[in-house]
């Protein structure tokens, strides 16, 4: 057990000065990210507007708002988030990238807001936990490799962790302090017993984070939860035909649809057809906050028909254990899934987190340097 503890000790330290700065980033962008919505919802007046007597503006009204507000742009969806929320009118494009959100009374259709979603703190904050500020091409595997190394410390850390006899489990559990006390015992007891603490969370983060991290990854975590279907989104393709008798706009007749069929939904989305073989697209999130209780529904542009898909984006009925876990990895990894409690306590466990390269940092300093 020696000779283990002094080779994993050895793995632990390198791998913490390698990697802790870079921990270290990803842990209190997580902190910080964790109630973006919150902070926008409160901060941003414009997402919120008075409820009125009166219907909503149709999907096809947004669509004439849209192609007005940001001429050549191109509209990737409308999004209804209820009676005291402005609709979202999406503009998105990968090639060349572009995402923008006009913000819009549902009622009378003013523009109250043009969001650029490239730019703003919050995006900043979410670049540095993907990809640590690099182009995404090399911040994105270079985060999934150091979230796989930082998975190494903690396992590392918990064997290195387990005392020699048991009279000394309790020192290892809580802080033992007097005045006394050397600030080099007390970082040392902060390393170890948050460690101890966010262990757990630690490996959970990871995990959940890994799944955006390698692909190979999400397939086999898919696959081991029983998952049968296809991960990656496909659209299916709307047959040729002809367009629906005149006076009859096809975004119009899928929205009018979806807001009877789902009336006690939080938001309903609704996806113009790209090109001549798209089909329309809609969803409807059931939950404010979350991602993985959304019914996602696909028609034919020219028939209306519905169709099925083969991939984890469909309807709610027809999804599995193992589609539903994966769907919910979004809000597992940010703690949404328990609603506020849970950002709390991802926020909480991303702060110890954060502590353990700094503290491990300053005993290997310590003991490098003997300060008192």
């Amino acid at each position: 057990m020696k000779k283990l503890k002094k080779v994993l000790g050895y793995i632990h330290l390198w791998l913490g000065l390698v990697i802790g700065l870079l921990v270290f980033i990803l842990a209190i962008t997580g902190c910080l990210y964790a109630f973006q919505e919150e902070i926008q919802d409160y901060t941003e007046t414009y997402r919120h507007v008075e409820p009125q007597d009166k219907p909503y503006l149709k999907p096809s009204d947004f669509q004439l708002i849209a192609s007005k507000t940001l001429p050549g742009k191109s509209l990737h969806a409308i999004k209804y988030n209820g009676r005291s929320r402005s609709v979202e009118a999406i503009y998105y494009h990968p090639e060349p990238l572009y995402y923008f959100i006009a913000y819009v009374n549902p009622y009378t259709g003013e523009v109250l807001e043009v969001k650029d979603m490239q730019k703003g703190f919050f995006r900043f904050i979410l670049d540095g936990h993907f990809y640590l500020w690099l182009p995404p091409e090399i911040g994105q595997p270079v985060v999934a490799s150091v979230t796989v190394l930082f998975m190494l410390m903690l396992i590392s850390g918990m064997v290195l962790w387990i005392p020699q006899k048991i009279r000394h489990l309790k020192s290892r559990l809580w802080f033992h302090w007097s005045n006394r006390t050397r600030w080099r015992r007390k970082n040392y007891d902060i390393h170890n017993i948050s460690g101890f603490y966010g262990l757990l969370f630690g490996l959970f983060f990871a995990i959940t984070g890994l799944y955006w991290g390698f692909e190979i990854f999400a397939q086999g975590y898919y696959k081991l939860l029983g998952g049968e279907k296809e991960l990656l989104y496909t659209e299916p393709q709307s047959g040729k035909g002809l367009m629906p008798e005149s006076g009859t706009h096809p975004l119009n007749v899928v929205w009018t649809r979806m807001m009877e069929e789902y009336p006690q939904a939080v938001s309903i989305e609704v996806h113009p057809p790209e090109t001549t073989s798209s089909p329309i697209a809609a969803n409807a999130n059931f939950e404010q906050g979350t991602y993985w209780k959304t019914d996602y529904r696909y028609f034919d542009q020219y028939s209306l028909k519905e169709m099925e898909v083969d991939h984890i984006f469909g309807r709610l009925k027809n999804q599995e254990f193992a589609d539903r876990v994966v769907k919910m990895n979004y809000d597992l990894h940010t703690g949404a899934v328990l609603g506020l409690p849970g950002k709390i306590l991802a926020c909480i466990a991303s702060l110890i987190i954060a502590i353990l390269p700094v503290s491990g940092f300053m005993i290997w300093y310590g003991r490098r340097y003997k300060t008192s």
